[in-house]
């Protein structure tokens, strides 16, 4: 599967707390890892339904961000497609959980759809308008990285760390929370909100 197009989505809306998880992850990988030619790194933050197009013209995608399956603080979910679409809709208590599985199911109805892989992680507070993560959830994010790069790996992607110094998620969520433009080589880094 190496020579086949993935895209790797982190989903959430970075105002809430521990929402914007899925941004702060792929920023994570951005900045400590080799990107292949054959993957796309995208900070999806509350693009919900524009997203539409990846599933069509990816062969994999991977989405990363909260969920609100059953567990701790840390607990991580991985789900494809069809187990996605097999959930009740009352397991569904976010706007993202709602969002992806209508987008799976609408693009379901088209022959070209690429394979779906959802992974979740359970947040602390997704409510506290914050930009930030809670130190609960923060704890757990390395966590939530391993999860990523092995289904990466699963894929047929392996990711080189960089030869710099690691970029911490601490660092990475305070150019979120106060960005300037200095933090970022490109204008296109820069992140939306």
């Amino acid at each position: 599967m190496a020579d086949k197009k993935i895209a790797l989505i982190g989903i959430g809306n970075i105002m809430f707390h521990d929402e914007g998880m899925g941004a702060y992850l792929v920023k994570y990988i951005e900045e400590n890892y080799e990107i292949p030619d054959n993957l796309m790194v995208l900070e999806g933050g509350t693009l919900g339904f524009s997203l539409m197009t990846y599933y069509q013209e990816y062969d994999k995608i991977i989405v990363v961000g909260t969920g609100s399956k059953e567990g701790s603080v840390g607990t991580i979910s991985s789900e494809n497609a069809e187990q996605v679409m097999s959930n009740d809709s009352a397991t569904r208590k976010t706007a993202n959980e709602v969002e992806i599985t209508m987008m799976i199911e609408i693009c379901s109805f088209h022959e070209e759809m690429g394979e779906v892989q959802l992974i979740t992680m359970v947040p602390h507070d997704i409510i506290e308008v914050k930009n930030a993560m809670t130190p609960q959830a923060l704890a757990h994010m390395p966590k939530l990285v391993e999860t990523t790069l092995d289904e990466l790996k699963n894929s047929g992607v392996v990711l080189q760390r960089k030869k710099s110094k690691e970029r911490s998620f601490e660092s990475i969520i305070e150019a979120y929370a106060n960005p300037k433009v200095s933090d970022y080589t490109d204008m296109e880094a820069i992140p939306s909100f």
